[in-house]
């Protein structure tokens, strides 16, 4: 059975119906990326995908990696995708042609990354984190090291990191102990060591860039004292030629519950005392700038989420068609013949669930990256703000909670498979062990429900939250007065009146001295504003749907279309009931999680 990894009727729909992503054409920053252009870069982006790139995930799972004398072997397969992304000027979708960027919307970029990380997100990995550290140079960089960083790191000329993570500090960076001393031609002596980094030593180019965060001598204590460095590999001179090795090795790699192509090492800097770096940016202004890179991460690792889900899905959808076991539950006697388990009620059950999770996930991604389109365009900065403050919302559930139903996806895309599912023979597991991962790095998913009630949701006195009901309710009036979806509409007018309750209720248990009572259900907080986001945007898709039905498509689109209602009401139906307990639960204020005596957990 061929391997699939994405709907691409669905991606079109979200860009050009959903979206209308060619309107944004009509404007001078992106003049040049009409739908045909549009369109013929998601092709491309979808060609490179599954002809090469999906071919090797299995391979370069099994393959892994290897540190060899302190070089970092990559799977061998990967070597042919890195040329071909670099010759097609795959890493810096959205930048400056100037530093070698296609100056693509990022909406647009967004269906191509759901394409990438659908085929092989452990190989995606190292593009990702090259682009991050690019752009901290874009943003904070001074001009000579823009001119000696940037056009390589992308063009893939060199790759790039980020090094935040020591053992002793964990998700708790202002614990942190790696040093800078600054030297008396203006570099930066740099002394630490770092672990969990991705990328962090390999053979696919021949120097890697790390921003590196360290504290330097008398500097405060906490995040408030970090300072960032740029650390590379091999030293770059003053004319862009190489240097001497710059003291940055590779200790070991992880032996890891997947993304087993992506090397994920431990790095020690200045180990013999000749690591320099130089500032990046702002003296105890680390943390700052390093949350640039962050939140585009943040918003990368839901797209990789997705793309482990996305090809679960369609490949269990697959399965589930011509996989042939038991005979319907309506077929009379014992002679009656084996169906296709999609006919089968609980296997239809797991495939919309499927469905809906995997579509509107896809809806609150390319969203997000539609709103840093319009950040672009508007020239009025009331606008801009409005749509920063969505952006800045809508991360950590494009992150938590966007990751947490997708990996949900990728289990249950084992189970549509039985027993064959568990094996290494089908694809599935494999999606499951490498989705794992995306709950964990970037900020743990139970910082981003921290983020999002601690930081969040009071932002700008709650204007960005306010600003989301409004769009929900503007979807809600359009979808009052489209046939067949006025009940749909009632209901999450509903639902969205008890998310603004609830809302108020733990923001104000927050800022009160019940704060670790309202932080211990800030998780379920964030699910239930995530399901509500959810049900938006599959509203919003069956508005769409049902316009065009209105209209009298035919054929292959009106069944698609009347998948997208069929999606909004199976959504709202079965899973907003149980988001209004959820916020039941929440309103109840029950204690016991702070409450409960720590010997009370038994295990002496």
């Amino acid at each position: 059975m061929a391997q699939v990894i994405m709907d691409k009727r669905d991606v079109e729909f979200v860009l050009h119906e959903q979206l209308e992503v060619e309107k944004l054409a009509k404007h001078e920053r992106f003049a040049e990326f009409t739908k045909k252009t549009v369109d013929l870069i998601i092709a491309e982006a979808r060609n490179l995908a599954v002809k090469e790139m999906l071919p090797v995930l299995r391979i370069a799972d099994e393959e892994g990696c290897k540190l060899e004398n302190g070089t970092v072997r990559v799977p061998e397969s990967f070597h042919r995708i890195y040329e071909l992304f670099k010759e097609g000027e795959w890493i810096s979708l959205c930048d400056d042609p100037k530093w070698g960027g296609q100056g693509m919307p990022t909406s647009v970029s967004m269906a191509v990354k759901n394409y990438f990380h659908g085929a092989n997100f452990p190989f995606t990995l190292a593009i990702l984190l090259s682009h991050g550290a690019g752009k901290l140079v874009e943003n904070f960089g001074t001009e000579k090291q823009k001119n000696l960083f940037l056009k390589k790191m992308y063009t893939g000329e060199w790759s790039g990191t980020m090094l935040l993570t020591e053992p002793q500090a964990g998700s708790d960076v202002g614990a942190l102990t790696a040093t800078a001393v600054k030297n008396a031609d203006g570099t930066y002596s740099i002394t630490g060591n770092k672990i969990f980094i991705s990328s962090g030593e390999h053979d696919l180019v021949e120097n890697i860039i790390h921003p590196v965060l360290a504290r330097l001598e008398g500097a405060p204590p906490g995040t408030s004292g970090i300072s960032l460095f740029l650390v590379p590999k091999i030293w770059v001179n003053d004319d862009g030629s190489l240097g001497e090795f710059n003291d940055v090795v590779c200790t070991g790699i992880e032996e890891k519950m997947g993304i087993h192509g992506s090397p994920t090492c431990s790095l020690t800097l200045g180990g013999k005392g000749k690591c320099r770096g130089t500032l990046l940016g702002e003296e105890n202004k680390g943390m700052r700038a390093m949350f640039v890179m962050m939140n585009e991460a943040r918003l990368d690792v839901g797209m990789q989420g997705l793309g482990c889900s996305s090809a679960s899905f369609q490949n269990s959808l697959n399965y589930a068609r011509e996989r042939v076991q038991s005979r319907h539950l309506t077929a009379s006697g014992k002679d009656a013949p084996p169906v296709p388990i999609i006919q089968h009620p609980d296997v239809r059950r797991m495939l919309l669930s499927m469905k809906t999770c995997t579509e509107a996930s896809r809806s609150i991604l390319y969203y997000i990256g539609y709103c840093e389109d319009m950040i672009h365009i508007s020239s009025d900065p009331a606008e801009k703000a409005r749509y920063q403050g969505l952006i800045d919302l809508l991360i950590p559930i494009a992150k938590g909670y966007v990751t947490d139903r997708a990996f949900e996806v990728c289990s249950m895309g084992i189970q549509v498979y039985g027993g064959y599912g568990y094996t290494k023979e089908y694809p599935q597991e494999q999606y499951l062990r490498d989705c794992k991962i995306t709950h964990i790095y970037e900020g743990t998913n139970g910082i981003q429900a921290m983020d999002l009630l601690g930081r969040k949701l009071g932002l700008n006195k709650g204007q960005p939250f306010r600003d989301l009901l409004a769009e929900i309710r503007q979807t809600i009036a359009t979808a009052k007065n489209i046939s067949g979806l006025e009940g749909l509409a009632g209901k999450m007018e509903t639902a969205a009146a008890e998310l603004e309750k609830t809302a108020a209720f733990i923001g104000k248990m927050a800022a009160s001295e019940k704060a670790m009572t309202a932080y211990s259900h800030a998780y379920a907080f964030m699910d239930v504003t995530g399901d509500a986001v959810m049900a938006w945007m599959l509203l919003w898709r069956a508005t769409v749907a049902g316009k065009k039905l209105q209209a009298g498509a035919k054929g292959k689109d009106a069944v698609f279309y009347e998948g997208q209602i069929a999606g909004a009401r199976f959504y709202i139906n079965t899973v907003l009931p149980i988001t209004r307990g959820k916020m039941d639960v929440i309103n109840a204020a029950d204690s016991t999680v702070v409450d409960i005596a720590e010997d009370a957990f038994g295990g002496k």
